[in-house]
């Protein structure tokens, strides 16, 4: 990210409460000493008016890992931008790439090799190189895991977007990088990935130090695929080029960076990064407005306008995101079409968005935002039909209803969700209305429900969403059902092929038109359905000036302003 950011101006603070409110978390008040002391230490520049350099954010949960390459979550992707970068960024405010440690690359006409120039004089934070042979070790790192290393739930975006492994080699995308002295490197494929320039940009392929993955055993991880075991590496040594450094985490309390000297861009003002983990809304807003915090992601709804009314800086990012009810197709019930059709029209998706979702949140008809090419107007919209929802229940052999199994997670604010609770009792009262009766099965984020629903098959609908990771429709779909997946648990081949032929064409306009017919096929099969584009809204304190709010949350602390 080479700019500011966008400007997010307040009118001055509200008077502050006197005291926390009764649900402010106790680990909040502990930790705010703690904070103080830090802060004090910071002096400024000699001749200038003292800044605070230390930033304290309120995440939502601890990280899942702080390997980016074996996390798929927002707050450990969130960390993971602070310590790593790779090598192509996002043009900030949009979700589009562009070059970060390569300083420009070549794609070959037939796709299949791209030559990237990296960037001169860049460090790890160890002290070792950023060269080419380093890239070619990450690279060949992820195309070398075997066992668990492999499960979905634990290489997610590696299997989502490269498809295979150098012992699985048949739909692998990856086949081999050769390191062109130390400054540039070709990537070579194995069959043409249209988005693999962009999809670069992920925190999940970021580079890391391949001396730090080999010293702290980086890919020794333990468990199951339900509930892996992070390695030494991931729990407390990360080490990439980014503009902090990893200091520690106390796990279920903070994660702590600290600026790296060393740092080839611009530093910015803060020097000492908190991420405190508050997993509820409101103890999150109670930290806001007591001073303990200087912002936090995942404003509740309802909060919005009164913290504006109160002088803090509210920031909306522009949706590029989807909220969907999933169906495992395992289940009996929802293996029947009519059955998903039925579901389908019983929803009031306004209702819904009225009132559990953000201000600016859309209406989803697919599971792509309107802004990413090859979204179609053409597609089955299935608009609030009670009452055709019971006609379909009845044609599928359910006069009466049924009932099921609803998944959901609790503790948890997620950007295209920030209040699943109150989400799943909308959509269990709306269902109700048509005769389907929810049992409901609430588990925690992380690791519990995301494992559950992602890699086993013990879940029925469930609530889940995708914040998009650039502008590509693969990013989307293809994620979601571009093979078949424990979450869903269809076999689709026809899909599956259209997706695959899709991903690989050169051809923009081919390739739109081609997600455009892969639209409307997924909105007749109804695999899940789309719910809303929410809008997600940052806070902050009056004193942060200018945030790098991006669509795809690809936002480095280095780029924020404060003007105290």
């Amino acid at each position: 990210m080479s700019n500011k950011g966008t400007s997010v101006r307040g009118a001055g603070f509200a008077r502050k409460r006197a005291a926390l409110t009764a649900g402010l978390s106790i680990t909040a008040l502990l930790l705010t000493g703690c904070v103080q002391s830090q802060r004090e230490e910071n002096t400024g520049t000699e001749g200038e008016a003292a800044v605070d350099s230390t930033f304290v954010f309120a995440a939502s949960a601890d990280p899942k890992s702080l390997d980016p390459a074996f996390a798929s979550d927002g707050e450990s992707f969130r960390v993971s931008r602070q310590i790593f970068e790779g090598l192509v960024g996002v043009k900030e405010g949009t979700p589009d790439p562009e070059p970060l440690l390569a300083e420009s690359w070549e794609t070959a006409e037939d796709g299949l090799s791209t030559t990237f120039k990296l960037k001169e004089g860049v460090k790890f934070h160890d002290g070792t190189d950023f060269n080419a042979d380093a890239v070619c070790f990450n690279f060949d790192r992820w195309y070398n895991w075997t066992g668990l290393q492999q499960a979905p739930t634990v290489s997610t975006y590696y299997n989502d977007l490269f498809h295979g492994f150098a012992d699985k080699p048949e739909n692998a995308v990856y086949e081999s990088c050769e390191a062109n002295g130390d400054n540039e490197v070709t990537v070579n494929l194995a069959r043409p990935f249209a988005g693999f320039v962009p999809s670069l940009s992920l925190p999940a392929f970021s580079m890391q130090s391949p001396t730090a993955l080999e010293q702290y055993k980086a890919d020794e991880i333990g468990g199951s695929a339900e509930s892996p075991k992070q390695s030494e590496y991931a729990t407390g040594h990360p080490v990439g080029t980014g503009p902090f450094k990893f200091d520690s985490w106390d796990v279920g309390q903070q994660v702590e960076l600290s600026i790296f000297e060393d740092y080839w861009g611009e530093k910015g003002q803060i020097t000492n990064t908190i991420f405190r983990i508050i997993d509820d809304p409101q103890a999150r807003r109670q930290a806001l407005e007591a001073g303990t915090i200087d912002g936090y992601d995942l404003v509740a709804p309802a909060d919005i306008q009164s913290l504006k009314d109160a002088g803090y800086n509210v920031v909306a990012r522009d949706p590029f995101t989807i909220l969907y009810l999933g169906f495992n197709h395992k289940v009996e019930q929802l293996a029947n079409p009519k059955v998903r059709e039925a579901i389908a029209y019983a929803i009031d998706k306004q209702a819904l968005v009225d009132q559990t979702l953000p201000e600016g949140t859309k209406v989803a008809t697919q599971f792509i935002p309107d802004v990413v090419d090859g979204y179609s107007e053409d597609v089955e919209t299935y608009d609030f039909d009670p009452e055709k929802a019971k006609e379909l229940l009845a044609e599928a052999g359910y006069p009466d209803g049924f009932e099921i199994q609803f998944n959901y997670p609790t503790n948890v604010s997620r950007p295209y969700m920030p209040t699943p609770e109150q989400v799943f009792t909308n959509l269990q009262a709306q269902l109700a209305d048509v005769g389907i009766t929810v049992t409901p099965a609430p588990a925690a984020w992380s690791p519990d429900y995301l494992d559950q629903v992602q890699g086993t098959e013990d879940h029925g609908l469930h609530l889940l969403g995708w914040t998009g990771d650039y502008n590509d429709t693969d990013n989307f779909v293809g994620v979601f059902f571009g093979q078949e997946k424990p979450e869903f648990g269809f076999n689709n081949p026809e899909l599956f092929a259209a997706l695959s032929e899709a991903r690989g064409m050169s051809d923009r306009d081919e390739q739109t038109k081609a997600y455009e017919e892969i639209n409307k096929q997924i909105s007749e099969f109804i695999p899940a359905i789309p719910l809303a584009h929410p809008a997600p809204s940052l806070a902050f304190n009056e004193r942060v000036t200018s945030y790098p709010a991006s669509p795809v949350n690809d936002e480095v602390f280095n780029n924020i302003e404060l003007s105290k």
